[in-house]
């Protein structure tokens, strides 16, 4: 059995504690057994492998997640890089490739597919091998979990079996309704679709090579941003007439609202905040180094990072897309593998950027054609290259870097430094690599 875990998402409906490269999935605020706080990919990671054993796991996802998730699961998880966000069917197609081809999986092997982030118990992914073992039996081409609804949601789109039984074929799928209309749904013995499936590769490959014209991985990669967006839903699942549906009933939550998120925190206050006694209700995540303080707040999310703050009631907080997606600024902070770097100032034509770079690890030697930089070293130590010279840097260190020097530096311990960019034209994309 080889699963496969898909990780996505705009980083829109948790802000300001998401953006598009810390999306939700990556958000820290689930304690662990150690005291420290880890993010749901590291909490789901630690629950299959307790459910599963020493399973195959691959992550698939975007170029601009891939550096958070080896820095979260620390080289741990095997990624499937997409180039571009083309939706889910391209996705599966490309994973699917890259398990036949990269990892060499044979095309008999069951691959079970679920999406990065539920808020589950451990029975959830021990039920993941019951999936797996309808899909090897040949009962049917695909095998479905169906998550038995709790309420009527407005948020899933619905599987309708035909039977009330543990494992019943499918009749029919039903799009996201109104209330009225999923309870109806429910009443009728509905489930909940929670994204989660599986199959044989080989009808995965097929599938794929019904669709897109491409010969192996390499070639897929490579015209992977030509390709039509199209969910998997609709490009396969609603027109496959072989499918079983599998009903889970233990606890399964989506944690993509504020609302959501706080049912899971266990704690008040997550990073420096006070809450008075007169708050009822109230949760505060603070990733800034300043403290926050409410009194005589009911039902009320509070989030603070260098991405901004939001203050929401929890019945409003699932309104905000809108809102941030009006929004235009570069990202302000983001974990990477060798580090992170959090935007502390923004001018006219200048960038400040607090830069930490763990120990052992280092930037890509590159350059840049439109912006000169500065480093000043505030802690730590370690080597830096320039234009192919090493020299050592310590606590107090300035460097400046015109435009067109090749730079990088190597942490010899975890190494914190200011670096401000400077030019009439500073932009992520004013980046050339080269070899060291």
């Amino acid at each position: 059995m080889n699963i496969v875990l898909l990780s996505g998402g705009s980083g829109k409906r948790l802000w300001p504690l998401s953006n598009d490269i810390r999306s939700k999935q990556f958000i820290k605020i689930f304690p662990s057994e150690n005291g420290e706080r880890i993010s749901m990919v590291q909490r789901v990671y630690g629950q299959i492998h307790r459910a599963l054993g020493d399973v195959s796991v691959t992550i698939a996802t975007s170029r601009a997640q891939s550096s958070i998730l080896t820095s979260q699961l620390y080289d741990a998880a095997d990624i499937s890089i997409e180039p571009c966000r083309r939706d889910t069917f391209p996705a599966m197609a490309l994973v699917a490739a890259y398990l036949h081809d990269v990892k060499h999986v044979d095309e008999n092997e069951v691959v079970v597919v679920c999406p990065i982030d539920p808020y589950v118990e451990d029975s959830y992914f021990a039920s993941l091998k019951k999936l797996a073992e309808i899909a090897e039996s040949g009962r049917a081409n695909l095998a479905l979990m169906g998550i038995e609804p709790t309420y009527p949601s407005e948020k899933y789109g619905y599987i309708m079996p035909k039977s009330k039984e543990d494992i019943s074929d499918v009749s029919s799928f039903k799009e996201k309704p109104d209330v009225t209309t999923a309870q109806k749904y429910i009443d009728e013995g509905a489930l909940w679709n929670g994204g989660v499936f599986a199959s044989k590769l080989g009808y995965l490959l097929n599938k794929a090579h019904e669709i897109i014209e491409f010969k192996d991985y390499n070639e897929l990669f490579g015209k992977y941003d030509t390709l039509e967006k199209i969910s998997f839903d609709y490009a396969v699942v609603e027109k496959e007439p072989s499918i079983a549906v599998m009903r889970y009933s233990g606890s399964w939550k989506d944690l993509g609202t504020w609302n959501t998120l706080t049912e899971a925190m266990q704690v008040s206050a997550i990073g420096n905040a006070v809450l008075a006694d007169t708050c009822e209700d109230t949760q505060v995540i603070n990733d800034l180094d300043v403290p926050v303080l409410c009194l005589g707040l009911k039902n009320v999310v509070v989030a603070a990072s260098p991405e901004g703050i939001l203050v929401t009631d929890k019945a409003q907080s699932s309104y905000i897309k809108p809102y941030v997606e009006a929004f235009h600024q570069p990202v302000m902070y983001a974990e990477k593998a060798w580090g992170s770097y959090k935007v502390i100032d923004i001018g006219e034509h200048s960038l400040t950027i607090k830069v930490t770079l763990l120990s052992g690890h280092k930037m890509n030697y590159h350059s840049h054609n439109h912006r000169d930089e500065v480093w000043t070293v505030l802690s730590g130590t370690g080597e830096a290259v320039i234009d192919g010279e090493k020299r050592k840097v310590q606590p107090g260190d300035i460097i400046k870097l015109p435009k067109g020097v090749k730079h990088t530096i190597v942490a010899e311990t975890d190494l914190r430094l200011i670096e401000i960019q400077h030019g009439e034209n500073i932009d992520v994309e004013d980046k050339i690599k080269w070899s060291i």
